[in-house]
């Protein structure tokens, strides 16, 4: 039995006065469309989608962009510059060993590195820098000065960072993992829950439109996974965050995202979509206040290839 998505009792409208960083916009369409019009130097930027959880950072040489994610959720997509022809950016999985604010190359005549954090000892590391739309470093992994200052604020020593070649598209991955692939599914029910994969920690509810699906991640780990019918077209990604829940019922604020300015509350919306009226019980008996749930057009398939694959499992 399907059964309407609505969480909230009531809700709570956006924050007065609340503002969004000058980012490229979100207001209409899919997210993966919004990064393929991202030009040399342009990011997207909005952390709000997931407050809290492990962080990974994927760079792709071949396409020139990178994603952070955030318990699984892209909250961050920028365009990069990394190896010029005679230089290497290397492949494989990388720790963040060393941050400076204010750097300078001990290599290449003491040229600035602002932000830097550090993924080898032998002088690979992200940082702000020039984007001319190609590959033009030294190896390292040149970031827009203004979202290299953001990510830097928001990352921590030993944060995940992995480097890989293929055209892999920054979909909406369910893991923090790149190793973990899905959970079981009931054949019974039709869904899958297993809490005990990540007992604890952030949660969020990625519903997609494309995929017909929900996926629920909590702490950066894939939980559950249900079928999600949709009676209104899904135009565009929109935010909910659980504010609270006292005994009128669980308070939901809409938040806007890039370029979408002040958005009303929930309602309608949230109603139109329906899940398994067991899984749905579930999900709610999980939910705490900061929980987020995100309505996207895109899919939320991790495009994996078999070369990410190998130098994941390298390491």
């Amino acid at each position: 039995m399907m059964t309407a998505f609505l969480f909230a009792a009531c809700a709570v409208p956006l924050e007065a006065g609340a503002t969004m960083p000058e980012t490229q916009p979100l207001a209409t369409g899919s997210v993966l469309d919004a990064v393929g019009r991202l030009k040399a130097g342009e990011y997207l930027w909005a952390p709000q989608i997931a407050p809290s959880g492990p962080i990974l950072f994927v760079i792709n040489i071949t396409t020139q962009r990178a994603v952070l994610y955030r318990n699984g959720v892209p909250i961050g997509i920028t365009t990069v510059s990394t190896a010029r022809r005679g230089y290497r950016t290397p492949t494989g999985v990388f720790t963040v060993l060393q941050k400076q604010v204010r750097h300078f190359s001990s290599i290449y005549d003491n040229a600035p590195m602002p932000y830097m954090q550090r993924l080898t000892w032998g002088g690979v590391a992200l940082h702000g820098g020039q984007l001319p739309g190609y590959p033009a470093s030294h190896g390292c992994i040149r970031l827009p000065q203004a979202f290299a200052r953001l990510l830097y604020g928001e990352t921590r020593l030993g944060m995940t960072v992995m480097i890989v070649r293929e055209d892999m598209l920054p979909a909406f991955a369910p893991t923090i993992d790149p190793l973990q692939t899905g959970i079981a599914t009931d054949p019974a029910t039709g869904y899958s829950w297993q809490p005990e994969q990540s007992p604890e920690g952030p949660m969020t509810a990625i519903l997609s439109a494309a995929d017909k699906r929900v996926v629920v991640i909590r702490n950066g780990r894939l939980i559950g996974s249900a079928p999600a019918a949709f009676d209104v077209p899904i135009t565009g990604p929109s935010l909910y965050t659980l504010q609270s829940i006292d005994a009128a019922g669980r308070h939901w604020v809409r938040t806007s995202l890039p370029g979408q300015g002040d958005v009303a509350p929930p309602s309608v919306e949230l109603q139109q979509i329906h899940l398994p009226e067991a899984f749905r019980q579930l999900v709610l008996s999980a939910l705490e206040p900061g929980s987020t749930v995100l309505l996207t057009p895109d899919s939320i398939e991790l495009r994996e290839t078999t070369r990410s694959r190998k130098l994941i499992e390298s390491k």
